[in-house]
């Protein structure tokens, strides 16, 4: 799975992860594969009300997405693979760029240091996460993460069916973000390659700081270490100012994303999800406090405002549909250069003058 510069040891990150992963709900036999004909139920439910809201469809001819119900340790499987395929171009890139290759024993020893680590991350996400479309790695499946969406919705005393169904409107959203807009695959990948062509950085020095990322990761999921002691995390490695644009637009087109799937699995309303009022209360008070996930966040990032623009893309979805209407909105997709900026995720107004070319009455 690993390149032979890899600054992570994929498989073993993987393996140590699988081996530290806690274990899901108790359900019987029968309950176990209920859930999982439910939630395939949902997921194929779920495509048709997206696409109305919407107003997005996927390309013709274009591949079509595949559904997959994985427990912990699957998920663990497809996110490092889908980690290897985002950041082993990066460290490939900057030995080209730097025109000399790590020693083997460097490499080794480096590698299997940093794939411990990431394998402690991913154990402790995998036991979050309730759904994923992936992007990298295979491509084209949506992940949904039985266990974790069984404890989540016992932990929230809500309606099972209804859960089920909410949690795939988000995923099944951005499975079709990705078939509907083709060119948003490759702009990431770009984005990757961009921060690897701008960092001044050796891919040793780069191993010591991932590290160093890593190990406070694993302080702060264990709540080893106080908040006012984190590390600038991932921007830690960003001192170019390439690099910093590069990650702006990662962001934004994220927040966009992120909000966009916020704002549809809100949007079908009780005639399709009955308790979704209910389900958005009770889920925005798990999604509160500074619990080990939001330090995890925050050191992985740096900065507590980069978590707040994810908050800000719902933000931006919602003005743009209030001040144009939907297809309006869509608009968005129409190529790279009609994405939000940065500072547009929270004054939907400006991208509605830049891209649209007027300028909107702002509701009183």
């Amino acid at each position: 799975m690993s390149s032979s510069s890899s600054l992570v040891d994929w498989d073993l990150a993987g393996r140590t992860a699988r081996r530290l992963v806690g274990p899901g709900p108790e359900t019987s036999r029968e309950e176990a594969a209920a859930v999982v004909e439910e939630l395939h139920r949902a997921a194929a439910t779920a495509v048709a009300h997206v696409e109305a809201l919407t107003g997005l469809h996927p390309v013709p001819g274009g591949p079509v997405p595949t559904v997959a119900v994985v427990d912990r340790p699957g998920w663990v499987t497809a996110n490092t693979a889908g980690m290897a395929a985002l950041l082993d171009p990066l460290t490939d890139a900057l030995t080209e760029a730097q025109g000399r290759t790590p020693g083997p024993l460097a490499t080794a020893i480096g590698s299997r240091a940093t794939g411990v680590q990431a394998g402690g991350v991913l154990a402790f996400l995998c036991s979050r996460v309730l759904g994923q479309y992936e992007v990298f790695g295979s491509g084209g499946r949506l992940l949904l993460v039985a266990p974790n969406i069984v404890e989540t919705e016992r932990r929230l005393g809500v309606d099972p069916t209804d859960f089920r169904l909410w949690v795939c409107l988000h995923e099944v959203t951005h499975q079709l973000q990705f078939t509907a807009v083709p060119w948003l695959r490759g702009y990431l990948e770009e984005q990757v390659s961009s921060f690897a062509e701008a960092t001044d950085l050796t891919p040793d020095v780069l191993r010591e700081r991932l590290a160093d990322v890593l190990r406070s990761l694993t302080e702060a999921v264990r709540g080893t270490s106080p908040d006012d002691d984190a590390p600038q995390g991932l921007m830690a490695l960003i001192k170019d100012p390439g690099q910093r644009e590069a990650l702006d637009r990662v962001t934004a087109v994220m927040s966009l994303v992120e909000g966009h799937a916020e704002y549809v699995m809100d949007g079908v309303g009780p005639d399709v999800v009955p308790s979704v009022r209910t389900l958005r209360k009770r889920f925005a008070q798990r999604r509160k406090g500074r619990g080990p996930i939001d330090r995890v966040l925050r050191r992985l990032l740096g900065l507590e405002q980069k978590m707040q623009q994810y908050a800000d893309g719902r933000v931006f979805v919602a003005g743009v549909v209030d001040l144009v209407g939907m297809d309006g909105f869509n608009q968005v997709w129409a190529g790279p250069a009609n994405l939000p900026l940065k500072e547009e995720l929270t004054e939907p107004a400006r991208w509605v003058e830049r891209v649209l070319g007027t300028r909107p009455a702002i509701p009183a």
